[in-house]
């Protein structure tokens, strides 16, 4: 089977610039307007995007004043979406450390009957400190103990998911028999975070479960994503350093005894695009100009777990020695990586790496032609360097309708690109299978 390229839209705000909501070809519409995301899914869907994805934090965060921010939940607003669309795949962010296993494994199940199969969750252990605050704990749980209680959750909740057999309703009103006996069986889990007696009270949805997403790259993190994760978003500035992990989460999940071609790899790009290289680079910088230093500087701190870089001269070089150890900060310890890294490589002054992170936040941000950002893709795709990429438009919707529009038609000449979707739920999309169930080996 020929090799295809994936594409989810990731939607954030009014777009990924720290300066979108400033930017004329940004929407005005709310970020509570629910036709705002159903107009933006309807065109990803247009495009035949794989997914649309939303992000999430549980905490509004610093700088209000600079970066438009408070959009809805995005479990309720993948809901909404599912009944405003009929093809594209809705992954939604959830914390395994601030909710329950039988709580969430519930919502997904639910919304993935809704979406009649279209659901997926990412995973993520959550990095703010305003998180914390916000659900009772006085210091956030660190790095370790935060990954240690997910792999506990998500076994819960795939024992969950597995708790009803797929023929386990019979609905037979004549017989006055609802279900089958035996098909439906209790999970007792007793662990050291979480007693879930069970069964789920959601029948095994169309999907058997949601599609399992994760997006941490820190050493644990690389580990969690190959024994589970069937997509992987990911963070990279230079195509070397996405080889290398695709190399080595692939290999991991070969270790897992996995099929490293059903766990997909995409990298976040977000691409400025213009009719000359000259165009894109303009857009760039009037959409740099559109930023305040205050609001990257509590960005860049919330990266290092609230360290105070404004002690620092905005246009003074940096080094790393001005910069916490990444392997030692309890937030995002692989984008702080990334960060330190471009630093020693590029010696930015603040003020430039503010401006370079305001565009995607360590993701590849790119500015330039159609056919130089689809060169770009089908480099990365070609190489080993990723299974295709999580598109971060940098305003919205103006940035998307450019790459729907300029770059997908590219892409699908090259052979490269669906022109129209083949199947109907998003493991359809990813060319992933139904899985087993575990509980019941008959099904």
């Amino acid at each position: 089977m020929t090799r295809q390229l994936h594409l989810n839209l990731f939607v954030m705000g009014r777009g990924h610039h720290e300066g979108a909501w400033r930017h004329p070809r940004a929407s005005t519409q709310a970020l509570t307007d629910i036709d705002y995301y159903e107009s933006l899914a309807r065109k990803a869907e247009a495009g035949c995007f794989d997914s649309i994805f939303f992000a999430d934090a549980l905490a509004i965060g610093g700088q209000m004043e600079f970066v438009a921010k408070g959009g809805l939940e995005p479990l309720t607003l993948l809901a909404a979406l599912a009944r405003a669309t009929t093809r594209i795949g809705l992954i939604a962010t959830a914390s395994t450390t601030y909710y329950e296993p039988f709580n969430l494994a519930r919502l997904f199940s639910s919304l993935d009957h809704i979406s009649r199969g279209r659901v997926g969750w990412n995973i993520v252990t959550s990095w703010v400190q305003g998180a914390a605050e916000n659900f009772g704990y006085v210091q956030m749980p660190d790095h370790a103990e935060r990954y240690a209680r997910a792999r506990e959750f998500l076994e819960v909740a795939l024992k969950l998911w597995d708790s009803w057999a797929d023929d386990a309703i019979v609905d037979d009103a004549a017989a006055g028999r609802y279900v089958r006996p035996g098909r439906i069986r209790s999970i007792d889990h007793l662990g050291r975070y979480h007693q879930v007696a069970g069964p789920l009270n959601v029948p095994r949805s169309p999907q058997g479960r949601p599609v399992l997403v994760q997006a941490g790259s820190s050493p644990t993190g690389k580990a969690f994503a190959a024994q589970y994760a069937e997509a992987i978003f990911t963070a990279h500035l230079e195509k070397e350093s996405a080889a290398r992990f695709y190399r080595d989460i692939k290999q991991g999940a070969e270790g897992y005894g996995r099929n490293p071609r059903r766990v997909l790899v995409l990298p976040g790009i977000s691409p400025v695009i213009g009719s000359t290289e000259s165009e894109a680079r303009r857009i760039q910088e009037e959409l740099d100009d559109l930023t305040a230093p205050q609001a990257g500087l509590a960005h860049l701190s919330n990266r290092f777990g609230g360290h105070d870089f404004s002690r620092l001269d905005l246009d003074q070089a940096l080094s790393p020695d001005d910069f916490p150890d990444p392997g030692k900060v309890q937030a995002a310890q692989s984008r702080a990586g990334v960060i330190t890294a471009l630093v020693a490589r590029e010696r930015p002054t603040l003020r430039q790496l503010l401006r370079k992170l305001a565009g995607a936040r360590g993701h590849l941000a790119v500015a330039g032609t159609p056919e130089q950002v689809a060169d770009l893709i089908q480099d990365w795709f070609d190489t080993g360097a990723a299974d295709g990429f999580n598109v971060m438009p940098p305003v919205l919707p103006g940035l998307l309708d450019d790459f729907v529009e300029q770059v997908i038609p590219l892409l699908q000449r090259r052979g490269l690109f669906r022109r129209e979707y083949a199947g109907s739920t998003l493991r359809e999309h990813y060319g992933l299978g139904v899985p087993g169930n575990a509980l019941f080996a008959d099904g």
